[in-house]
């Protein structure tokens, strides 16, 4: 006789607990257990509890493979479905863990592996390959790619949210949370008047009517200091988009900037040509706005400036904007704007190249590169990973969500009333925009210590994003080594693994639609390549997210400093603008209040957020993975209070890449 002892546990979320009967199987190496109903006295499988049961059997069952969970109805009450997080099993032969997660209808047949985790080249026995096979053609039928244009990312077919599998969609919680936060933003506003007000703004002050309590203190000082030129280049490299800006070695062509244009600007007795041998200019091109199509706005063309700025690192370490052009071709309707333009002519002259800056980050880095990316990466780890695989074991947290928000972003910010729709560039120059970000968006640009390098930032001071990003980088880095190294014991096991060999296949044909120029590996050859690609794979949906994602209520909630509409052409001309103009310049109350409630439920702290490093699904069971976690999480934990000092001596505290203000996944 063998005693088989079952700790089951119900999940945490609501609704998680079920009162149907439970019934399960075990299969080993020896044979398998009879078909047992797990029951005791009193209520079983509440929401957040573990219970313990007991299976004998004749005989000892060997080394156990595979577990069986079966749901059954009780009576005839109505379907709830169970969320049965891990049932651990006390053998002769030891503890086995087999991890669930995830919902459990009625009569449904769910299969859980055992034990330690395994690359499909180490499957021994007839009945886990069996299992593994059978678990690949399933989801893969289920999990299917569609292309909705041929330069653009592949995405999931599923075109509702209701079509994901339970444990894929947003908790109950979250939710309620999203549906209340927005509720109570459109209520405020309806309030107000603002909601679908066709009225322009009449006075700049009017705007901080938007919201009154959802103000932070950095929204506060973006208020009171959108004008200020230090202001406008810190935000280059610490606000929404730090990606963008460049070291100037030589000025382009096309941007006819004179020493006489710009001496006064810089240091006193210096040259342009001399900033820039010393490494002291910088240069922000939107080159890839030039011709993109925009959307009609009542009877005229609006119009997207492909601008060009150029900065200077000034002596205190402030990075001042010093020369803009609106357009990629210089002449006289297209002027060089000087900060000793009037007031008005240097601030719209600023307000176009926010507004390109914006839509290119909402567009490209915000949406596709995180996005739209994580989504690639997700579908095919879901179709080519079994759940018993150790890269599925490390990447699935990260994707937490991340289906469910993409399924819902394709009508929320594409929808009729959605922000990139009405944006200056609306639909299709949207979808033109990302087509030309995927064309040159490359495996470098997604690795921050090459990106960092590639644009020669590597010692521009007051660069928080670079430095948290770095640090951030290499501890994900070692992470994921010992964790390859552990899995992987040479180079050859990475090339034997088919299942991996699979999974950059189709992220590189998907993802990348196969292009070779982009550097994304489409084969794996040795642990270093593997160790590299899954630290920007995590380094991406974290980090990357988080620093682009974080901010954009604290940035962008203030309309003035950097909206996805502008009404009115850009300037071709010096000395005519006013502040009526910048006022019938920007978008009008409905439509600015619709791009603030965007932003606010965007940068939205919620309650089910899963930090950084916080691994609460246990898929592990050697101890030295676990290990490996605890160690990854001592490290985040002393990055958080590095910053934390940091920030207390800054005026304006960059707090986006605190690993506790990061989430482990793309889930809003």
């Amino acid at each position: 006789m063998a005693e088989y002892k079952l700790a089951v546990t119900t999940g945490n979320m609501i609704n998680a607990g079920t009162v149907d009967h439970i019934y399960v199987t075990l299969f080993g190496t020896k044979g398998e257990s009879e078909r047992t109903k797990l029951d005791k006295f009193g209520l079983n499988f509440l929401q957040n509890t573990t219970h313990t049961y007991s299976i004998k059997t004749k005989s000892s069952l060997g080394d156990l493979l595979l577990l069986q969970v079966e749901k059954d109805p009780f009576l005839v009450l109505t379907e709830d479905q169970w969320f049965c997080s891990k049932i651990v099993v006390t053998a002769p032969e030891g503890e086995v863990l087999f991890p669930c997660y995830r919902w459990i209808s009625r009569g449904e047949l769910v299969e859980l592996r055992g034990g330690k985790a395994l690359k499909s080249f180490e499957e021994v026995h007839p009945m886990l390959l069996e299992s593994r096979k059978k678990d690949l053609m399933m989801r893969q039928n289920l999990y299917q790619w569609e292309c909705i244009d041929e330069d653009l990312p592949y995405r999931l077919n599923f075109q509702e949210v209701s079509e994901l599998p339970a444990e894929l969609q947003f908790s109950m919680t979250k939710e309620h949370e999203i549906k209340y936060i927005s509720g109570l933003a459109d209520v405020e506003l309806l309030f107000k008047g603002m909601v679908g007000s066709t009225e322009r703004w009449e006075r700049i002050e009017d705007m901080e009517k938007i919201f009154t309590f959802q103000k932070t203190p950095i929204s506060e000082y973006v208020t009171g200091h959108w004008m200020d030129d230090d202001f406008f280049g810190y935000q280059f490299l610490n606000g929404t988009n730090p990606c963008v800006i460049r070291k100037c070695s030589e000025l382009p062509l096309n941007f006819p900037v004179t020493d006489e244009m710009v001496k006064p600007f810089l240091e006193t007795g210096s040259s342009l040509i001399e900033e820039i041998l010393k490494g002291n200019i910088f240069i922000c091109d939107h080159k890839i706005m030039e011709n993109i199509p925009t959307r009609m706005y009542g009877e005229e063309c609006l119009q997207m400036p492909a601008s060009m700025c150029l900065f200077y690192m000034n002596p205190q370490n402030k990075l001042m904007p010093i020369a803009i052009q609106l357009s990629q071709q210089p002449s006289e309707q297209s002027p060089i704007f000087l900060p000793s333009d009037s007031d008005t002519d240097w601030l719209l002259a600023k307000m176009f190249v926010k507004s390109a800056h914006t839509v290119e980050y909402e567009a490209i880095y915000h949406f596709m590169s995180t996005h739209l990316l994580a989504e690639v990466l997700a579908v095919a780890t879901l179709r080519n990973f079994p759940p018993v695989h150790p890269i599925y074991k490390l990447l699935i947290p990260h994707f937490r969500y991340t289906l469910h928000v993409n399924i819902r972003s394709r009508s929320s910010l594409f929808g009729p009333e959605g922000p990139f729709s009405i944006s200056t560039l609306g639909y299709e120059g949207i979808k033109e925009l990302m087509k030309r970000g995927l064309s040159e968006m490359t495996y470098g640009s997604l690795c921050l210590p090459y990106n960092i390098r590639k644009r020669g930032l590597e010692s521009i001071p007051n660069y928080y994003y670079r430095d948290d990003g770095l640090k951030l980088w290499n501890i994900i880095k070692r992470f994921v080594r010992k964790m390859m190294e552990h899995y992987y014991h040479s180079d050859g096991e990475v090339i034997r693994d088919t299942e991996l060999q699979a999974w950059i296949q189709e992220v590189f044909k998907r993802g990348f639609m196969g292009s070779i120029c982009s550097g994304i590996p489409s084969y794996l050859f040795n642990v270093m390549d593997l160790v590299k690609f899954l630290t920007m794979v995590i380094f991406t949906v974290t980090a990357r997210h988080a620093a682009f994602n974080n901010g954009q209520f604290d940035y962008l909630s203030w309309i003035l400093n950097g909206s996805l509409l502008l009404r009115k052409p850009p300037p071709t001309t010096k000395g005519q603008s006013s502040m009526e103009t910048i006022l019938e310049t920007l978008p009008n109350i409905g439509e600015s209040v619709q791009f603030a409630s965007f932003v606010l439920v965007l940068s939205e702290k919620y309650s089910d957020m899963v930090e950084l490093g916080a691994y609460p699904d246990e898929r592990f069971d050697e101890p030295a993975p676990k290990r490996m976690i605890r160690e990854f999480q001592a490290e985040l934990s002393c990055l958080s209070e590095l910053i934390q000092t940091r920030n207390a001596g800054l005026e304006l505290p960059y707090t986006y890449l605190d690993p506790t203000h990061i989430e482990n996944s793309i889930t809003i």
